[in-house]
Order: structure tokens, then C-alpha cells, then sequence
């Protein structure tokens, strides 16, 4: 790699972290070309969010509502479609089921918040479905930790997405989860750019250079443990959905990723590549 990037007219590099470790350790100099999210990662309307649920509700009995016309998440009153108030929440993590991520920190999580609402739930906690999506050589080693836990409060699924329907999914959730820490420590989770693509927040595992692109309290949180993660998760989701310093939270999270929506993969490229080949 030093050999070619030393005869290279140009270098291009995706986070700040790694052009300074080829600039130190290589004596190469990169242009920072940050991930951004493709067009197809958008917010979504609750109208949308509905007969996604639906068509998901015919394989997964967890999001059935009440009637036909309702799932767990949304119901239609007086020909309107809203959120149930008393609705679970709803967090995702997508992953390629590697070493590069440890599920054991969000499993040891989820059975903190399934713990806390066995005993007494003091934070008035809801229903917790997680959804898990991806492949890869650790899933059947996770799958069947899954398996063998027997949650009252907390669900798990993790189904295979269609390239379609995943961003629709993300734009459904509340919360975003990322295990990445990177072998390099140098690159930055894509599954996280998508997410911020769909203006979702996201709890992001803590590694050298994350800071670039997840800004605690800015549009999401960082943690190093499950203890960390786990205090996240209940914080977000207390009292939720009529936690009003939550709802303050998130609100301003969402306004930070539309900003952030604005410099989508195409622009970002035109913005800083592109005048590098004409």
C-alpha cells in the first residue's frame, strides 16, 4: 500500500484519524473523503412507518396491533394514522455478525432493562423490541443465546432485510445501536452513516476515531461497556413516549441530522473529489 500511494498523483482517505496515521507513519498525504448516506436513507412518514409494520406483522407477530388495521406501533382513528401512545419502543442494530463487534455488551443490556421492569420498573420503561439484521459467521452463536433467553419485556428479531426495505426500517426506529470498533481503528461504521441518513440516533461503541462522525448529545450517544450502554438505553427510553426531556432530546438530535442529511454520498464527492479528475 505505501509503495502505491507514493506514486499516486492523489490520496483519499475516509476519516481525519487515518490521513494523520499515513501522514506519521507513511509519510503520505490523503484528502479526507467522509461516507455519506445514499439518497435512499431518508425520514419517513408515519403513514409510511404503518404499512411498513403491516407487511412486516405477516411474518413477525410481535408488531400486530390490535385489529387489522393497527400494528403494535401505529393505529388509524377516525381516518387518521398515528402512533399508539402506548406503544414499545423500538431499537435496531445492524451488523455482518464478526468479531469486529461484541452482541454480547447489548444482549448484557437488554437483560439490564428487562431486569429493571421485573423489579418495579421505577422509570416507567415500555415494552423493548430490538431488531437485529444481517449476516454473518457469528450469527448461529448469538441466535442461540437468543434463544435461550426468556424475556417478558424485551424481543429480539433478527430478520434478513431487503436492500428496500432496510432504510425503511431504520427511519422506523427510535434508537440506533452500533457494536463496530473497527480492527483498524481508523475507519468509521457505515451502518451509522445510514442511520444518521434516515436522521435516526444512535449509541455508538467507543474506538479511536468515532468521535468523527458520533457527537455525544449532539446526535447520539458513545459508551465503552455494557453498564454505559445499558444506562443509555433507559435513559432514552424513560417514561417514553411522554418523557418531554426526551422528546426536547431527540427533537434536537433530529434537527443536527438534518444538517447532516444535506451532504448526501453524490455532493459530498462533487464537493471533494470531484475537481481531483477533471
Amino acid at each position: 500500500m505505501q509503495h502505491g500511494c507514493k506514486r499516486a498523483s492523489y490520496n483519499f482517505c475516509v476519516t481525519k484519524e487515518m490521513q494523520t496515521d499515513l501522514r506519521d507513519n507513511w509519510n503520505i498525504r490523503a484528502t479526507t473523503l467522509y461516507d455519506r448516506p445514499l439518497e435512499i436513507f431518508q425520514v419517513i412518514s408515519i403513514a409510511q412507518k404503518h404499512e411498513l409494520l403491516k407487511e412486516l406483522s405477516t411474518n413477525y407477530h410481535e408488531f400486530r396491533g390490535d385489529d387489522d388495521e393497527s400494528t403494535i406501533l401505529t393505529q388509524v382513528y377516525q381516518g387518521n394514522i398515528n402512533l399508539r401512545t402506548n406503544r414499545p419502543g423500538l431499537i435496531i442494530s445492524s451488523t455482518s455478525w464478526t468479531e469486529d463487534e461484541d452482541f454480547s455488551i447489548l444482549l448484557t443490556s437488554l437483560q439490564e432493562y428487562e431486569k429493571h421492569i421485573e423489579n418495579g420498573n421505577k422509570r416507567n420503561l415500555p415494552q423493548l423490541i430490538c431488531i437485529i439484521t444481517g449476516k454473518g459467521p457469528l450469527k448461529e452463536f448469538y441466535s442461540q443465546q437468543i434463544k435461550q433467553k426468556n424475556w417478558k419485556h424485551v424481543k429480539i428479531l433478527t430478520p434478513w432485510l431487503e436492500a428496500e426495505m432496510y432504510p425503511l426500517v431504520l427511519a422506523s426506529a427510535d434508537l440506533g445501536v452500533c457494536l463496530h470498533t473497527s480492527s483498524s481503528g481508523l475507519d468509521l461504521p457505515m451502518k451509522v452513516v445510514d442511520m444518521f441518513g434516515c436522521a435516526l440516533p444512535v449509541c455508538a461503541h467507543d474506538f479511536r476515531c468515532i468521535n468523527e462522525l458520533v457527537k455525544p448529545n449532539e446526535n447520539g450517544f458513545i459508551f465503552r461497556n455494557s453498564n454505559e450502554l445499558s444506562e443509555q438505553l433507559q435513559q432514552w427510553f424513560e417514561d417514553f413516549p411522554n418523557n418531554k426531556f426526551q422528546a426536547s432530546l431527540c427533537d434536537n438530535f433530529k434537527k443536527n441530522l438534518k444538517i447532516f442529511q444535506e451532504l448526501r454520498w453524490k455532493e459530498n464527492w462533487d464537493l471533494v473529489a470531484y475537481s481531483t479528475f477533471q
